[in-house]
């Protein structure tokens, strides 16, 4: 079984910024990517980044130049640094990852930003 904990999630005003981190425990194989979605209230949950095994990288289009992802997903870590934040940023953050083709996910950390 695959735990992933997610922290550093809270309030934030316009323009200001964020780190989030995720660290996964128990045994994985073949771990293609580590990364984010989030899931604002009455939307779908959407990617927001993510970081390959190979170290290759990938932005939603609405985040790309605000945020940075690095990590090591080999090391079972991964972090989120998200700047110029606006309140459409605002929702609930999921770390995933991907292994085996089985995807699993954190319990989720609230991003807040008011305007």
């Amino acid at each position: 079984q695959v735990q992933l904990v997610e922290s550093g999630g809270g309030l934030v005003q316009s323009g200001g910024s964020l780190r989030l981190s995720c660290t996964a425990s128990g045994r994985r194989f073949s771990v293609a990517v580590m990364g984010w979605h989030r899931q604002a209230p009455g939307k779908q949950r959407e990617l927001v980044a993510f970081i390959a095994s190979g170290g290759g990288t990938n932005f939603a289009d609405s985040v790309k130049g605000r945020f940075s992802i690095s990590g090591d997903i080999t090391r079972n870590t991964v972090s989120l640094e998200m700047n110029s934040l606006k309140p459409e940023d605002t929702a609930v953050y999921y770390c995933y990852t991907i292994s085996e083709g089985t995807t699993y996910w954190g319990q989720g950390t609230q991003v807040t930003v008011s305007s």
